[in-house]
């Protein structure tokens, strides 16, 4: 029985990507650095922010310098923070994520965002007590693909394993579900770069009212 789903946040419950980018580029044009198209920033994305200044940087200047990297990253979490004006839920996930909540089912949060820029974020959206458990990309030592942040929302949830679904769209969020050992349902319109059969999954959907009834069959 299903007592949990937790989620992914960027390229799974929101389409962030129009703000990271812009995010970036206020970064880069501060430095008089070249700036970076919206299809180089989205496939940045996925790591956590320190990550995607690293492949910023390695984009614009061939390298990555410990100290410049250091100040783009404080100079992005700058900017992150405040970037919300053109991210946008995707359709239907305000009344799914209602639904779950009807069917009594705790909500989780698990993304790479770090939390500063995650609250602000769910405050926009009005989401600030939309989840019970959340952990960000610093919240810890490590972050995803590493098991250990899914496993700290279970664990914060008081629930195992068994007792969860967890929701993703990228790479990194199925690899995360694969090494903790955690069912897990695919959401492909996000910010994936493999084909869908290539990527580990238990069940996939492109629409959010698609994913209640996939949620709970059978393993």
């Amino acid at each position: 029985m299903i007592r949990a789903v937790i989620f992914d946040l960027d390229g799974t419950l929101i389409d962030s990507a129009p703000d990271i980018h812009a995010a970036a580029n206020l970064v880069l044009e501060g430095e008089g650095l070249p700036l970076v198209s919206f299809e180089q920033s989205r496939s940045f994305v996925g790591r956590g922010a320190r990550v995607f200044v690293e492949r910023m940087e390695q984009a614009v200047t061939g390298r990555n310098d410990p100290e410049l990297t250091a100040h783009l990253h404080a100079r992005f979490l700058h900017f992150y923070e405040r970037a919300h004006e053109n991210t946008r839920v995707y359709p239907h996930v305000p009344e799914m994520l209602a639904q779950l909540r009807d069917h009594g089912l705790a909500l989780g949060l698990c993304t790479n965002k770090p939390l500063r820029p995650t609250h602000a974020a769910l405050a926009h959206l009005g989401w600030d007590a939309m989840f019970d458990v959340v952990v960000g990309g610093d919240s810890l030592d490590v972050a995803k693909p590493d098991p250990a942040p899914l496993l700290a929302v279970v664990s914060g949830l008081g629930l195992s394993l068994r007792d969860i679904v967890y929701i993703g769209d990228s790479e990194t969020d199925a690899e995360t579900a694969q090494r903790a050992g955690a069912r897990f349902g695919l959401y492909t319109q996000g910010y994936r770069n493999t084909p869908v059969e290539q990527m580990f999954h238990h069940f996939r959907f492109d629409d959010y009212r698609q994913m209640a009834g996939q949620l709970f069959q059978p393993s």
